[in-house]
């Protein structure tokens, strides 16, 4: 950071924003990563050098941030949104290639608060034609098989908000596995400008770049980015075991054995009560200072994308999803009296 403000070079033109994208990309195992300004511009840039557009549909979970749907919205294109699997709380390969029609040119699977989706299973499962855009926002870290989360998508995105693993205060990373797509990934971020001819802009683009500021905080927490996961694996592990008599009373969503998690946020789902005692829950923690998350409102009920289909899981996730504190500063103690008062609040 020190040595990016004392070159003077702050903006998009400095060194670290290339350093970043290729640490980002040799710990991520994947051959192009592209610096951004924020996940959701990610995801607008995968679809457009994808060639997404009206008229293609493109295949969303109807339980994620909003993001991953609008991303679809803003190429023009229709969003088909499938339910997700009630123990997982991601779309299952079976349920995307149900969706599949003749018009849908991409998929979105999300990676829901750092679990994540068999993509190589999907991929393997989709018509020819039809793109994997795998959202990994919320993932950094996690894997399937061995392989980092985004190694099997077509292209991947990732977010560097505030409140992820690692961040840039806001910023995100694109990854993809052809340099041809990474030429036009790159193009339409730079304001689609020629990059050998200044000044000269073939397409429409985008000022979606990310600052050489920005990039030296990344890159300097790509230097930690293991600590940082052990250290949410540490609290994800506690919770885990200390709240694992309350089964009956709490969903967590399982770890298969092939799969790392990427600890983003630690969350539990009512089994019964829904809104109201989701909220009364979340009030007694608040009281005890304990600060939560309610789950994402599901796609289907946001104006621009309510659809009038029936989403069962992306409901109860929505209505009945508590995430608790997650973060690598929290001490056993810290984790201990939180599952104390979800205990007390839940009357377990």
């Amino acid at each position: 950071m020190a040595d990016c403000i004392e070159t003077e070079w702050i903006s998009s033109q400095g060194a670290y924003v290339g350093r970043f994208e290729d640490a980002f990309a040799d710990y991520a195992g994947v051959p192009h990563a592209i610096a951004c300004s924020s996940g959701t511009t990610a995801l607008h840039l995968a679809l457009v050098a994808l060639g997404v557009g009206p008229g293609d549909e493109v295949i969303v979970p109807a339980m994620t941030y909003v993001a991953s749907a609008n991303a679809a919205s803003y190429v023009g294109a229709d969003v088909v949104l499938v339910d997700s699997d009630p123990e997982s709380l991601n779309v299952t390969t079976e349920a995307v290639v149900a969706a599949v029609t003749p018009k849908t040119k991409a998929v979105i699977p999300v990676d829901l608060f750092g679990l994540p989706v068999d993509v190589a299973a999907l991929k393997a499962a989709l018509p020819a034609g039809v793109a994997v855009v795998e959202d990994a926002a919320e993932a950094i870290g996690a894997r399937v098989r061995g392989h980092h989360v985004g190694t099997s998508a077509d292209i991947a995105t990732f977010s560097f908000f505030g409140n992820k693993t690692i961040t840039t205060g806001e910023g995100g990373m694109v990854t993809c596995q052809t340099p041809e797509v990474a030429a036009r990934i790159r193009l339409y971020r730079d304001q689609g400008q020629d990059p050998d001819r200044t000044y000269f802009h073939p397409v429409l683009g985008f000022n979606y770049r990310l600052t050489n500021l920005q990039a030296a905080v990344g890159l300097a927490q790509m230097e930690r980015v293991e600590h940082h996961l052990a250290e949410r694996r540490r609290v994800a592990d506690r919770y885990t075991r200390r709240l694992a008599d309350l089964d009956h009373l709490l969903h967590v969503p399982p770890v298969p054995g092939d799969m790392a998690h990427g600890n983003w946020m630690f969350t539990v789902v009512l089994r019964q009560g829904g809104v109201e005692t989701r909220d009364r829950v979340r009030e007694h923690l608040a009281v005890d200072g304990i600060e939560t998350r309610p789950g994402f409102t599901p796609i289907h009920r946001l104006p621009m994308h309510a659809d009038g289909g029936d989403y069962p899981v992306a409901d109860w996730v929505g209505d009945s999803a508590v995430s608790l504190p997650t973060h690598g500063r929290l001490t056993d103690d810290d984790v201990d009296y939180v599952v104390a008062r979800l205990r007390a609040a839940l009357g377990a």
